[in-house]
Parts: C-alpha cells; structure tokens; sequence
C-alpha cells in the first residue's frame, strides 16, 4: 500500500482518538500493533495467505489483539478486509507523527563521542526542545568515534553540529575562502 492510503487510514483513526479521547491509549496501543507485526513475519504471511479463510484470519486478529480498543480493533480488520494489513507499520507509523506533532514531541538524533549520562540527555532534550518549538524531546544517543569531541544534533531535516571535527571543518572552510 502506498503512504497516501496508510496516511488515510492513519488521520482517520487520530481523529476518531482526539474525538474519543484516546489518543495516549490508541498510541500505546498502535505501538504494540506494530511491534508485533515487525517482530513476527509469519503473521502478515498468514494474513495474506489465498488459502487461509476470511473468518479464519479474522478471528486470529481478534484472537491475538483481543486487549485492543475498538478503534485499533476496527482499524485492523478493516485493514485486512481491504487487504492492506501489510501496511499497520506504516498507518502506525503516521498516527505517531500526527500524536507527536499534536502533543509538540520531537526526536533528536544526538551523536557523540561517548554515551551521554541522564543529566546531559535532559540538558540537551530541555536546550534543542526549546530552539525548535516542542514541549518535549526524545533523545536517541549514537556513538560515533570521529566526532573527536563534543555533540552534533540531528532533529527532522536540521543538524546542530557543535562537535570539534564540526568546527574544524569550519575554520578550514573559512581560512581557505579568506573569510574570517
């Protein structure tokens, strides 16, 4: 399925969980899906198999995600009824972007040296949320040796990069234009 029908079905069940609600328990909820679904190949396999009933496939969605609310319930069999259940990753996927803009949460990307302790994971999620307007930011650290020191922060398309090889690339750049 192509990301502009995941993101239909994925609008359409935010709407319905800002409507109802339920956004923060759709969103768990979803995540769960998801996980499953990445987790575990055999079952969109079962799920797609020409030989497995429609009442068959049905009820093992029931059966495996019988906790779920009605709405994901829904979702899911109207997902595997269109056949499009190889797209609950990527409907996932969207409803988290949509909850996370609606809830002002952003991700961050923050490569350094050596791994960052919990204080200075929440100095830096508290200092970039603020440049970039979101209330929170989630913070996923990466190693990468030849930064030499310091931080470079990737959030969406932007890069913050305060890490020495960053500024040595910059002065190179400005003692070879003149510039300085």
């Amino acid at each position: 399925m192509s990301r502009a029908a995941a993101n239909r079905y994925a609008v359409a069940l935010f709407e319905l969980s800002m409507e109802k609600n339920m956004l923060e328990d759709i969103q768990a909820e979803l995540e769960a899906v998801k996980q499953v679904f990445q987790d575990n190949d055999k079952l969109p396999a079962l799920l797609h198999h020409p030989k497995v009933p429609a009442d068959k496939k049905e009820q093992l969605l029931r059966e495996s995600f019988a906790g779920m609310s009605e709405p994901v319930t829904n979702t899911l069999l109207l997902l595997l009824k269109k056949n499009r259940i190889d797209s609950v990753v990527l409907v996932a996927e969207r409803f988290q972007e949509l909850a996370d803009e609606e809830q002002k949460v952003g991700h961050a990307v923050v490569y350094t040296v050596k791994p960052l302790s919990e204080t200075d994971r929440k100095f830096i999620s508290e200092n970039f949320a603020r440049k970039v307007g979101k209330a929170t930011l989630h913070i996923e650290n990466r190693l990468d040796p030849r930064l030499v020191g310091g931080i470079k922060v990737q959030i969406g398309d932007t890069i913050f990069d305060g890490s020495v090889k960053g500024q040595l690339n910059r002065l190179e750049r400005e003692l070879v234009s003149g510039k300085r």
